[in-house]
C-alpha cells in the first residue's frame, strides 16, 4: 500500500490520524499532504475542515459527515465511519475511502483513488488493502 500511495500527486487525510507521528511517517512517503482535525485528533492547528480547488473542481473536506450538504457542495470528501462510500445526496457527491487502519462495520481497510482528469465527473476508486 505504501508504495502505491508514495505515486500520488497529493494525499488527503480525512481524520482521526491520532499520533502526529503517523501523519509525519505519511508526510515521509513524498507527496504533499493536506489533514483535516478528526474527532480522535488533539492538534489544535489542524484545520476542522479544508476547500481545495483542483482543475475547475472545488473539494470540500472534513471529517464527520454533516447532516445537510453544505450550499454549493458539489464533492464533499469525508472520514469517521470508517467505512468506504461513494453516495450522490441531491446534487453533492459524497466520498469517504473507508480506513487504512481500524475499519468498521465489517468493511475492508482501504484508501481510494481521486482521479481529476478533464471530464466532468472525478474518478473514484477504492483499494482495499490486503
Amino acid at each position: 500500500m505504501m508504495e502505491a500511495i508514495q505515486t500520488a500527486d497529493e494525499i488527503w487525510h480525512l481524520g482521526d490520524v491520532c499520533e502526529p507521528a503517523t501523519l509525519e511517517q505519511i508526510r515521509g512517503l513524498g507527496p504533499p499532504v493536506q489533514v483535516v482535525r478528526g474527532n480522535q485528533d488533539v492538534q489544535p492547528d489542524w484545520p476542522m475542515s479544508l476547500e481545495l480547488k483542483r482543475g475547475d473542481q472545488t473539494f470540500h473536506l472534513l471529517h464527520i459527515p454533516p447532516t445537510s450538504t453544505p450550499l454549493g457542495v458539489k464533492f464533499l470528501l469525508h472520514g469517521h465511519t470508517h467505512v468506504p462510500r461513494d453516495q450522490m445526496i441531491g446534487e453533492a457527491r459524497y466520498l469517504n475511502p473507508g480506513a487504512a487502519g481500524l475499519a468498521n462495520k465489517g468493511a475492508p481497510r482501504s484508501f481510494a483513488w481521486l482521479e481529476i482528469t478533464e471530464r466532468k465527473e472525478p474518478i473514484f476508486r477504492l483499494a482495499a488493502i490486503r
